[in-house]
């Protein structure tokens, strides 16, 4: 009974409390709204004041933008304007132009139409003189006619016949007197030419010697060269061709050859080896080989030089190598070299004076004795001036240049006016007193022709003229000749050269075979 009332009373002060909490919260509630009605009418206020701010700015933004665009439409506006009224100026000065064209355009026209008219009766006028002086000549020949009793054609043709007869003989006394006058002048001035072209080239004479002098810095070297038993001398003679002389000259050795080709070899290669200190056979063929491409290289160096010294453009390598061999050629005792610059200085002078292309002329007198230094033997049969202007040809010279090289010695017509002063000049400057010397180059063709009859036997594979031509020293190749052929080889060259050869003294035929084994240890 007393747990009941209890837990009734806890019920009823439940509910009592309920009820109370109910009222308490309701007033809170009341508050919290009025409070929040409060807040949304200050943000409603504030809204709206700032919605009104944005308006107003927008509305600024909007005229400003609108005044902007009017402001840059009148701008436009402005320009084209400016360029219609510009355009209609242009057209209006052109309109005034066109107009002042045509007023004087008009005034040309009625002037020409005045000065036709003018023109017309003047033609009028003397269509009707010249018939009426037509009619004056008729009339003037007849009575001509019967007062002569001659035509007028028969009257014309023995007019002319006189007319000619007296130009004929007038023509023939001029002709003839300036043909006195030239014949007196021509000689004179070729003379004064000819002078004026030697007086301005000096040259020294050209001799050229057969021999070389080496000198020694002691003769304690002269045994060197030598060698054991003679072998370096004979291996330095072999290999070059050229005659070695020991004597008994103080500190020189004497170097005999008629080509001056083989003579450098030899002196270049004996400067290497005395002063490298190695002389022996295999050392003396290296170095033998090597100086001769030094000297081919300086064959051309020497050509180059020479054509720029002369001022000539455009030669073809090889014709400047061929120039640059006859630095070691001679004609008749005369260096060939020299003979050719000073011909070529001669004719570059002789064709100004007379009013030729002198360029073309020193090139012509550069190149005329080209033909001198053959490439191979079977080309020292051809006459070097024919030889001389086939190569001009082949290497693209012109054909004024080509003719002069060919007649210079007569071989063939001289179809310009280069080719006579070509052949004066050469023969100038073989004429100068100590120029050349007769024997000294029919000494050198002796020996020359010593070597091409050994070189016509098969199996020769070098051949030397030396002593002077009192020797021929021929080496032969050992896989063609034997020993039993070369006795026979230097007996038929022997009789050959005393057959075809006229010569003082002996000669002797010295036939050389070896034979080499060469392998090489890897």
């Amino acid at each position: 009974m007393d747990n009941s009332i209890l837990i009734i009373a806890g019920i009823v002060g439940l509910a009592i409390g309920f009820v109370i909490a109910k009222f308490m919260e309701k007033g809170k509630a009341s508050k919290t709204i009025a409070s929040a009605k409060k807040d949304a009418q200050s943000i409603l206020k504030e809204a709206k004041i700032e919605g009104e701010n944005i308006k107003k700015d927008k509305i600024f933004q909007a005229k400003e933008k609108f005044l902007e665009l009017k402001a840059e439409h009148e701008k436009v506006i402005i320009n084209k304007d400016k360029k219609i009224g510009e355009a209609e100026k242009r057209t209006r000065d052109k309109e005034s132009q066109v107009s002042g064209e045509l007023a004087k355009n008009k005034k040309i026209n009625s002037q020409l139409e005045s000065k036709l008219k003018d023109v017309e009766h003047k033609s009028d006028f003397l269509e009707k003189k010249q018939s009426e002086l037509e009619k004056l000549h008729k009339n003037q020949v007849q009575q001509l006619e019967v007062i002569s009793g001659l035509s007028a054609e028969e009257a014309k043709s023995q007019l002319l016949a006189s007319l000619k007869e007296t130009a004929k003989s007038d023509a023939m006394s001029y002709i003839q007197s300036t043909i006195e006058e030239a014949k007196l002048t021509a000689q004179q001035e070729a003379k004064k030419i000819v002078i004026n072209s030697i007086q301005r080239i000096g040259t020294e004479e050209a001799v050229e010697n057969c021999v070389s002098v080496f000198n020694l810095e002691s003769d304690d070297v002269k045994g060197r060269i030598i060698g054991r038993e003679g072998r370096n001398i004979r291996a330095i003679e072999a290999a070059t061709g050229v005659e070695i002389i020991v004597d008994d000259t103080p500190e020189a050795i004497i170097l005999s050859c008629f080509d001056s080709v083989r003579r450098e070899v030899a002196r270049l290669s004996l400067h290497k080896l005395v002063t490298d200190g190695r002389i022996h056979p295999a050392r003396i063929e290296e170095v033998v080989r090597k100086t001769e491409k030094q000297i081919e290289q300086e064959i051309v160096e020497i050509g180059k030089r020479t054509v720029i010294d002369l001022g000539i453009h455009g030669l073809h390598p090889e014709l400047i190598k061929a120039i640059g061999r006859m630095k070691y050629r001679s004609s008749y005792g005369q260096n060939l070299l020299q003979h050719s610059r000073e011909v070529a200085k001669l004719c570059g002078v002789m064709a100004a004076e007379l009013g030729l292309n002198p360029k073309l002329a020193k090139r012509a007198g550069l190149l005329h004795d080209i033909g001198k230094v053959p490439n191979t033997e079977a080309e020292v049969e051809t006459p070097h001036a024919i030889l001389g202007m086939q190569w001009a040809e082949k290497f693209g010279e012109k054909p004024d240049v080509c003719n002069a090289i060919g007649a210079h010695h007569d071989e063939i017509e001289m179809k310009t006016l280069i080719s006579p002063i070509v052949q004066v000049c050469d023969a100038i400057s073989g004429a100068r007193p100590g120029a050349r010397r007769q024997v000294l180059d029919s000494y050198i063709q002796r020996l020359k022709d010593l070597e091409e009859i050994a070189f016509g036997f098969s199996g020769v594979q070098k051949a030397y003229a030396i002593q002077a031509g009192r020797e021929l020293r021929v080496i032969v190749e050992s896989e063609k000749v034997n020993d039993d052929k070369a006795a026979e080889l230097s007996f038929e060259i022997s009789q050959k050269i005393q057959t075809d050869m006229t010569y003082p003294g002996q000669v002797k035929v010295t036939v050389i075979r070896e034979t080499r084994a060469v392998n090489v240890a890897k």
